[in-house]
């Protein structure tokens, strides 16, 4: 066929196909790859107008005497899209969907930067999740082998599959219930019949239902406002709100902005969020995920205790992680713990929280025996013994 039937309708601006690297592992060996490929590419394009120019059938190369160099260039790009190839089908040993908005995070960032330094991150993969409904969807829906997320999603899950199982706690986190003084709230009884935020069916709701009742209300007595996190501090700023039950550090930002306007309630024994690392029996039950899930939380147990120890050496690169600036995570670390671990409290969080999320979806809660179940504590014991 002659150069006639080559359509270049882009010189020079030839791209590679996005499929090809939409699933890649290994980014700095697909990045080095794609590019060499598309240099090579684009070379070739050129190449190509200037024989269409020049000549007018391949037969022309003979005569140039460039048929080698042709043929040549051909190969290696091929040679280069096949290596890209390659690297789109090698799937990562392990995938952690993460909650990237949260301190309860740091952890397990830290660990897995820790594991990349040493060069034994390659297999590992963190997919970003905007917050824990999103990152234990991707667990259920099977996109995840591991997902972030606090034990009340946990108990949300595992009813709809019973696979679920809580493997380490990475963080515990004292929640704030923030409340605007000019509002005439001054104590917990005087939220009824005011406007509350907060999440729907997680966390920060359950946190509520347990400040209401330590004040002998219910939900009904006030009125419930679903709010992301985020959007709590303008909320309260508009007047959209007289209060908000949230997590850090949404809870410290909407107490700035209320400035002296502000009333604030915490009662740990309310309730204190286990921030947890879930997986599902299947991925415990594969030997190539069970032992990268082993060596991610024994990671996560140095990481931690770097965490624990010397904040100020790691909040400067863990605070960029989830688009806060250090000041705000400094300020509301006391709020937080990190114990890579798994203990008792767990449990009776679990066997405390299941009655309120049974009734959110309207089925009788389970047996106390089922609900400890859910924690598989044969990793971390393997982990932490070594």
């Amino acid at each position: 066929m002659g150069l006639e039937g080559f359509q270049l309708r882009q010189r020079g601006r030839g791209n590679l196909p996005e499929n090809l690297v939409m699933n890649a592992t290994g980014p700095n060996m697909k990045a080095f790859l794609l590019t060499a490929a598309n240099c090579v590419y684009r070379l070739l394009l050129d190449w190509l107008c200037v024989l269409r120019r020049d000549s007018a059938d391949m037969r022309s190369l003979k005569r140039t005497g460039c048929g080698v160099c042709f043929i040549s260039l051909v190969l290696l790009t091929a040679g280069l899209l096949g290596l890209s190839v390659f690297a789109v089908t090698v799937e990562p040993d392990l995938k952690i969907a993460v909650n990237m908005t949260t301190i309860e995070s740091f952890p397990l960032f830290a660990a897995v930067d820790s594991l990349s330094a040493n060069g034994k991150a390659d297999r590992i993969e963190l997919l970003q999740a905007p917050n824990g409904r999103n990152a234990m969807a991707q667990l259920i829906g099977g996109a995840a082998d591991a997902a972030t997320g606090s034990e009340t999603q946990a108990l949300l899950n595992s009813v709809i599959d019973p696979r679920v199982r809580i493997v380490l706690t990475l963080s515990e986190c004292r929640y704030r219930i923030i409340a605007r003084r000019s509002a005439g709230i001054r104590r917990l009884s005087d939220l009824r019949g005011k406007r509350v935020g907060a999440t729907a069916n997680t966390s920060s709701h359950y946190y509520l239902s347990r400040m209401l009742a330590k004040a002998r209300m219910r939900e009904a007595d006030i009125r419930l406002v679903s709010l992301e996190g985020q959007d709590m501090p303008v909320a309260l700023e508009k007047h959209n709100v007289d209060a908000v039950s949230i997590w850090e550090p949404h809870a410290e930002n909407s107490l700035r902005a209320l400035g002296n306007d502000v009333v604030v309630f915490e009662d740990g024994s309310a309730y204190t969020e286990h921030f947890n690392l879930n997986t599902r029996t299947d991925v415990l039950a594969d030997p190539a995920k069970r032992a990268a899930l082993l060596a991610v939380i024994r990671e996560v147990a140095r990481a931690s205790s770097r965490i624990r120890n010397r904040p100020a050496e790691m909040i400067p690169s863990l605070a960029p992680r989830i688009g806060f600036p250090q000041r705000t995570v400094f300020s509301v670390w006391r709020q937080f713990t990190f114990p890579s671990a798994l203990n008792g409290g767990l449990g009776s969080t679990l066997i405390a929280v299941e009655p309120w999320v049974a009734s959110g979806q309207k089925r009788q809660p389970r047996p106390d025996r089922e609900l400890t179940a859910l924690i598989d504590f044969s990793l971390a014991q393997q982990a932490l013994a070594n």
